[in-house]
């Protein structure tokens, strides 16, 4: 979750920066218009890049645990069939 916030917190960083100086610029108004429109275009391809790089490793996660999980289940279904037939070993040499 740091990686997460720390990039997020970059991003508003970014645009707050990138805002502070189209607004303080001593520009015309359409020329700071046009800079602002550029700046949020590139602001929203910066937050798509972002975004998917997130869902990537939510991806990659998921995987990963379904994989653990996996494994989990095939440990303990050995470890009881293991189980079973030793209870039912010891059941039949005691009879």
């Amino acid at each position: 979750m740091s990686t997460t916030k720390t990039l997020l917190g970059f991003i508003a960083g970014a645009a707050a920066g990138a805002l502070a100086g189209i607004l303080l610029a001593p520009d015309k108004g359409s020329e700071t218009r046009k800079k602002i429109t550029d700046k949020s275009g590139e602001l929203a391809d910066t937050v798509k890049t972002s975004f998917g790089d997130f869902i990537d490793q939510v991806k990659h996660s998921y995987s990963k645990a379904e994989g653990v999980a996996s494994d989990f289940e095939s440990n303990t279904k050995a470890k009881m069939n293991n189980l079973k037939s030793d209870v039912k070993s010891g059941m039949e040499n005691s009879f």
